[in-house]
């Protein structure tokens, strides 16, 4: 492949992308590749996002100006990128609100990054799933402009956001976010959930799904599932902050009071 046709083709790229379309003689050398990219970001045709990671410029296109879709910057920021949390809820198109925070999970740990009032910031993968293996369980790939992207599902992303909801955007966000949501493969869900091994996000999960019982046609074979691996003992919706509320006694959880009565709706 001729690089030039590399470049129209990837509109998102690492140096070890662009070494791979590199000629047998070219890739010989070791200062070629670094010539030629620092040849064409001189020449505005590429532009570096950060170390190892560039931006093709179109023709024509001012380098400084030309748009980058900030999806595939984070798909490409590890080499096993997963787009998560509330990143996955805007590129599925679920997401209540767009932000300028971009979360993939990772099992490197980079340090956030920023590129044109975008952050790029890397979570860990959980670690029932890097013990196990099972870093990609419920993962979907995605084309976009021709890239395939990695993200979670959104049967993991809605678990997922209830495990982290800091990472989620907070409660309302996530709770007006998954409602738009008309079908999760409850199956999906409930094995995704067991998987992470964790009482109280067991609980949450069942609690959500039961407030959304007929809307998702949950089964009671479903929340019976989750109940089996709930906390024996009230926990809270909140474990960090402590906040006082409502205990719901189907999942020994205790639920923040704007969180059941969904006191935000008040508002719209």
């Amino acid at each position: 492949m001729k690089l030039k046709d590399f470049l129209s083709r990837h509109p998102v790229f690492t140096s070890k992308e662009f070494e791979a379309a590199l000629t047998r003689e070219q890739a010989r050398n070791k200062r070629t590749l670094e010539s030629l990219l620092a040849y064409y970001t001189k020449n505005g045709r590429i532009l570096r996002v950060r170390r190892g990671l560039y931006v093709s410029v179109p023709p024509g296109m001012d380098a400084e100006t030309c748009p980058v879709d900030p999806f595939l910057l984070a798909a490409k920021m590890t080499g096993d990128g997963v787009l998560a949390y509330h990143t996955a809820l805007q590129l599925h198109g679920k997401a209540y609100s767009v932000r300028d925070e971009f979360l993939y999970c990772t099992g490197r740990l980079p340090r956030p990054a920023t590129f044109r009032g975008y952050t790029f910031r890397a979570v860990a993968f959980p670690k029932t799933l890097q013990k196990n293996g099972k870093e990609c369980f419920a993962v979907d790939v995605v084309d976009r402009s021709g890239i395939d992207v990695r993200v979670t599902s959104l049967e993991r992303t809605l678990v997922d956001v209830l495990d982290r909801p800091v990472s989620g955007g907070g409660w309302e966000e996530i709770w007006r976010s998954l409602d738009s949501v008309e079908f999760f493969d409850l199956d999906r869900v409930v094995e995704y959930t067991l998987l992470l091994g964790n009482a109280t996000t067991t609980a949450k999960v069942g609690f959500y799904l039961a407030q959304r019982r007929q809307e998702l046609m949950v089964t009671e074979r479903h929340l019976a599932l989750l109940r089996e691996h709930c906390p024996r003992k009230p926990h809270y919706l909140v474990r960090s902050a402590r906040k006082s509320g409502r205990l719901v006694p189907e999942w020994n959880l205790v639920v923040p009071i704007e969180v059941m009565e969904r006191s935000w709706q008040e508002v719209l």
